[in-house]
């Protein structure tokens, strides 16, 4: 059964889920655009602790991502560049290459909260610089006929386990 969408959410409203990795990455947050009824931007509400990332420096291929820092400090990693954030500042990521690569980092006392917006393609390439991998996934989902959502396409991976095209291709 579809969840009906809102005009309007107050973010004090949103159930959030919090959750940890390792040392460095920690957040309490939610996606919500579905819930506004939004199909083609990406919308969440995020709380990142002193010292901590919600995310693994990055660079989308595809999407474009804005950031609105709503309350806290900390730094935002921009390809080689490091930006000093405060409340009130506007954040872009264009989709590119390594040169867009982004990560935003607590380096305050107080709890970093910031939305974060993005496009929505149907298809997209992430890669990880500090990590060397990539993500390649879909963002789209059908429904069978017995209503359940089919699988996405999820994969992450490094480029030395690249292939050739014929690779495993009958009477190839």
């Amino acid at each position: 059964m579809a969840t009906e969408s809102k005009a309007v959410i107050n973010t004090a409203d949103l159930k959030l889920d919090h959750w940890k990795q390792g040392e460095l990455y920690e957040s309490t947050d939610t996606s919500f655009g579905a819930l506004l009824g939004l199909a083609g931007l990406g919308v969440s509400y995020n709380e990142v602790p002193p010292g901590k990332s919600g995310c693994p420096f990055h660079n989308h291929h595809v999407e474009d991502e804005l950031f609105y820092v709503i309350a806290g400090a900390g730094e935002y990693r921009f390809g080689d560049a490091r930006h000093a954030i405060k409340a009130g500042d506007v954040l872009g990521a264009p989709a590119g290459g390594p040169e867009t690569a982004h990560q935003i980092i607590n380096t305050g006392t107080a709890t970093l909260v910031y939305l974060g917006m993005s496009t929505m393609a149907k298809t997209e390439i992430v890669e990880y610089p500090d990590s060397g991998k990539f993500l390649a996934k879909t963002n789209w989902a059908k429904t069978n006929r017995d209503n359940a959502e089919t699988k996405r396409f999820r994969h992450i991976g490094r480029p030395e386990g690249d292939l050739d095209y014929w690779d495993g291709e009958p009477g190839a």
